[in-house]
This record gives structure tokens, C-alpha cells and sequence, in this order.
């Protein structure tokens, strides 16, 4: 849907129970209706008003939107100007298996589906796991970054904002007990030979032997890094090593796994504190003035 002040997009990921939309609307107004999925949103400019279990609430700025799969429910602007907005469209078994991984238990399917009774939440570090799943998925991240997202997403607003929350784990978030070395070692290598490809979660687990979610955790506590964020940095050394040579930078960010040039000069950028291609400069410059300053034979 596109027209002045009227916009919505959408967003899958392939492979998994999960979509993202995003949209601002002014003057349009949902009708009832209801997903077969869970459904998360943020609100981040106006604000929007909807009728949901038989009572009208309003989210703002800031707010998170916490819908169960079959809860009917309208929507539309409650301010002059319109609102903009974001929702994720998470798939039970998706939500069912996230829970598995993360809690012990006889096997799959045994976790116990959380249910959320106050449909607008308040809470700064839901809206930031909402927010950052969304932007996975809208940018096309890689595979493990969206499922360590849809992970810490899903593990929050259970443990935070559902009445009837599913069995999680216990201790100190971030500490985990005792890593094997050994498994997390088998998970690096594996990220060290095939860096460049979008290796799932799911594979990466299986050969550590562990569950995603103690991957996560003890690859962290062995390494310092999630999963991912190791993965994108070894995609960052192998293109600054190609820089280096000469190589051009959208050749740099296809070999090395980036999805394309932009998403690599974000992320060197950000991490190196100059462009791929000033850095590819002054490679450049550095070799030419190595070469005039050869000695020449007799």
C-alpha cells in the first residue's frame, strides 16, 4: 500500500515462521480481524488507538503491542498526524521451538505457549529486542543474527510481559555454568572455514552438540563475541585483507559475504573508522610509494 500518507511494506524470511511489516498510516483504519501467528509491534512516532478483548487501548511512542495468535483486533490513528509503526508476525511452532531450545525438557514440543493479556507493554528493553529483530529482518541480515535476535526477543517478552510465560531458564543472564571448550571450539572452526556463508543457527549447533541456546551463551563466555558478531568479523578481516590488495570493494563485500557494498561500508565503517574505499586508497598510495622507493639495480 502506497499513497500520501498512507504506507506499508513487507518483509519474510525464508525458512522460517517469521514476518516483518512496517507502516505509517494517517487516515487509513483496520478493520477487525486476527493473525494465526503471535504479533509484536512498536510504535515509534504518534500513536495508534485499537479495540482488543473488548477494550479500547491506545499505544504510543515507545510501546510495545503484544497480540496472541486469534486475538481479534482493529486499529487506526489516535492522533492528527498519524502514526508509524512496526510489527513482527512470529509462527507458534516458531515461538514453541525457540522456548524448547532455551529450557530443558523430554524433548521438542514440550514448551508451554505463553500468553499475553495486556495488549500495550511498557518497556524500554522489549521495545529495543522488538525493535532490533525487525531491523534483522527488514535488512536481510544474516542468518544467525536473526535467530540470536528472534531468540533474545522471544525469551524477553516471555520472561518480562506474558501472564501464563513458559518455563525459562534460571541464573544470571549472561552467566552461563561451565562452557565446553571443546563444543564451542567445533562451532569457531566451522565459522572460520565457511564465514562468507549464511550458516544457520541450527547447523552451527549441531556441530558444537549443544542447543542454540547454549551456543549463544557459552560461545559468548568463551570467545566475547555472539556467534554472529564473530562470523562478521571474520567477513571484515577477509575484506580488508582484499582491500589491501586492490581489490574494489563491491568485489571485496560479494567475497567475503556481505550482501552487498553498502552493508559492507556500514560495518567497516563503523568498526575500522574509515571507508572500504579510503582504506583501498591508501593501500593503494602505500604500494606506489613503496615501489618508487626501490632502489634501482646498476
Amino acid at each position: 500500500m502506497t499513497s500520501s500518507g498512507e504506507r506499508a511494506a513487507y518483509w519474510r524470511v525464508p525458512g522460517l515462521a517469521l514476518e516483518a511489516m512496517g507502516a505509517r498510516f494517517e487516515h487509513y483504519a483496520y478493520p477487525v480481524h486476527a493473525h494465526d501467528t503471535y504479533s509484536f509491534g512498536v510504535t515509534d512516532d504518534g500513536a495508534q488507538s485499537f479495540t482488543c478483548r473488548g477494550e479500547r487501548h491506545v499505544s504510543a511512542a515507545g510501546l510495545v503491542m503484544a497480540f496472541n495468535p486469534d486475538d481479534p483486533h482493529d486499529g487506526q490513528s489516535a492522533v492528527h498526524h498519524g502514526y508509524r509503526y512496526r510489527m513482527l508476525h512470529i509462527g507458534e511452532d516458531l515461538v514453541r521451538d525457540v522456548l524448547a531450545d532455551a529450557t530443558p525438557g523430554p524433548g521438542p514440543g514440550h514448551a508451554e505457549l505463553p500468553l499475553f493479556d495486556a495488549p500495550v507493554v511498557d518497556d524500554p528493553a522489549l521495545t529495543r529486542a522488538v525493535a532490533r529483530l525487525h531491523s534483522a529482518v527488514v535488512k536481510d541480515a544474516s542468518r544467525l543474527v536473526v535467530e540470536e535476535r528472534l531468540t533474545a526477543a522471544v525469551l524477553s517478552l516471555t520472561r518480562e510481559a506474558a501472564t501464563k510465560p513458559a518455563p525459562l531458564p534460571t541464573g544470571r543472564a549472561g552467566r552461563p555454568g561451565r562452557v565446553d571448550l571443546a563444543s564451542m571450539g567445533r562451532a569457531r572452526c566451522l565459522l572460520r572455514r565457511r564465514f562468507a556463508e549464511n550458516i544457520s543457527a541450527d547447523e552451527l549447533a549441531r556441530v558444537a552438540g549443544c542447543s542454540r541456546f547454549t551456543l549463544y551463551r557459552g560461545f559468548r563466555a568463551a570467545y566475547g563475541f555472539a556467534p554472529s558478531d564473530y562470523q562478521r568479523d571474520l567477513r571484515l578481516r577477509r575484506a580488508r585483507a582484499l582491500l589491501a590488495e586492490g581489490v574494489t570493494p563491491s568485489t571485496a563485500a560479494v567475497e567475503a559475504g556481505f550482501a552487498d557494498q553498502a552493508h559492507l561500508t556500514r560495518w567497516f565503517t563503523r568498526t575500522y573508522g574509515v571507508t572500504p574505499a579510503a582504506y583501498r586508497t591508501a593501500h593503494g598510495a602505500a604500494r606506489r610509494e613503496s615501489l618508487t622507493a626501490r632502489p634501482r639495480r646498476l
